[in-house]
């Protein structure tokens, strides 16, 4: 690539300083030298605004029961393989009081979409008491799905901090291909907007080397997450699951780390080969981590789970390519295989102080150190939180 280095040199310098074409272009990026070149600057760039810290985030799956039925997820209501669960209360207090005995700082609770008033109390009910139990100083993070405005505000009143709802793809009409028709694009998008009203710290993100995406859509995306203003990203390689319609499609275990959306082309007019994913997933969502970082700079960006799948060190290279924050595991092991939403997802055996110390040992190893004790907000978010904190509660 000719002007690389022009292009890194703007990017470095400034946030949402290049064109779509050039996003596309970085993205698309495979040469060993120039991949280097690209996690060299992201870094540079994550270095400045967060600096060389990693927060981990306690992840709590409180269950696996979904109302909704997308295509390539392996809790999707349609999924008769796998037995429900919901944790109690109780179950999900002593998650809570282990991520504050490990020191995290941060917890997440994530579950199968549910809308009721009985689920909304009960997510209430929990918040009030870990606010209760922790002094308010434990930062939460919701990832419940789509709700009301007026959940989303109970669930703020009540103690949560963030809230993570991906996009998977911020092109309708590829988004259609991952959903039912009684799945809403103009929902997922209210939804997120009333999130931001509410004045949580919003959260979004999308899967990388889907069957009919190319780089001018991940691209897109990458607008998508500035345009909506996003003060974290959760990014990362879409992995089939078997037991999905998606997923019969590639359901052989040795092709599902090879996998990526090449083989299918889009039907836009005049693109061109190089557009075309031909990259590995682990290749694409580094690249998306780098580029992401390098276009926002200053947002919280997750190095998922999904990229240890891929490879055993998979989020340690999502750090170096410019994340900053990683989610280990606290759910109890007697529920983790009830709850995949990828095939080969790591650590289902794992009980959370294992996964502690292996966490804590690699990330030291890549020179990077953990923000014990600390919610890790997102330095965006604090640009803006004066605002924020003015329309608390102003849901529409």
């Amino acid at each position: 690539m000719d002007n690389l280095g022009d292009i890194l040199r703007r990017a470095t310098a400034a946030p949402r300083a290049l064109t779509a074409d050039e996003l596309a272009a970085l993205l698309a990026l495979a040469a060993p030298d120039e991949v280097a070149a690209l996690r060299a600057a992201a870094y540079e760039v994550k270095t400045r605004h967060v600096g060389r810290v990693v927060s981990l985030r306690g992840l709590v799956e409180a269950g696996n029961v979904c109302a909704k039925n997308c295509y390539y997820c392996g809790i999707r209501r349609g999924n008769k393989n796998i037995g429900r669960f919901q944790l109690t209360k109780d179950e999900i207090l002593r998650a809570a009081e282990d991520v504050v005995r490990m020191r995290y700082g941060s917890l997440v609770l994530q579950s199968g979409e549910t809308e009721s008033e009985t689920h909304t109390e009960f997510i209430e009910d929990v918040l009030i008491s870990i606010t209760r139990m922790t002094g308010g100083g434990l930062g939460v993070t919701l990832s419940l799905g789509e709700q009301s405005p007026e959940t989303y505000r109970r669930w703020r009143e009540a103690g949560a901090r963030r809230y993570l709802l991906r996009i998977e793809t911020s092109d309708p009409a590829l988004y259609a291909t991952l959903h039912p028709a009684t799945h809403s694009y103009g929902r997922r998008l209210a939804c997120l907007r009333s999130l931001r009203e509410c004045g949580y710290q919003v959260g979004s993100g999308v899967m990388c080397g889907l069957p009919g995406q190319d780089f001018r859509s991940l691209a897109r995306d990458i607008g998508f997450f500035a345009e909506m203003d996003f003060d974290m990203l959760g990014t990362g390689p879409y992995i089939p699951h078997r037991d999905t319609p998606m997923g019969r499609i590639i359901n052989d275990e040795s092709r599902i780390k090879n996998y990526a959306g090449s083989g299918k082309k889009l039907k836009n007019a005049g693109e061109t080969e190089s557009f075309i994913i031909r990259h590995s997933p682990l290749l694409i969502s580094l690249n998306m981590i780098s580029v992401a970082r390098l276009y926002l700079h200053d947002v919280n960006i997750a190095s998922t789970t999904a990229l240890q799948t891929l490879a055993p060190d998979g989020r340690e290279q999502g750090l170096l390519a410019g994340a900053n924050v990683i989610m280990p595991n606290v759910t109890d092991t007697s529920y983790r295989r009830r709850y995949q939403l990828y095939d080969g997802k790591p650590g289902l055996d794992e009980n959370s102080g294992q996964i502690r110390g292996a966490l804590a040992a690699s990330i030291a190893r890549i020179g990077e150190t953990i923000n014990w004790d600390t919610p890790g907000d997102s330095p965006h978010f604090a640009k803006r939180v004066e605002s924020v904190e003015k329309t608390t509660g102003q849901c529409r």
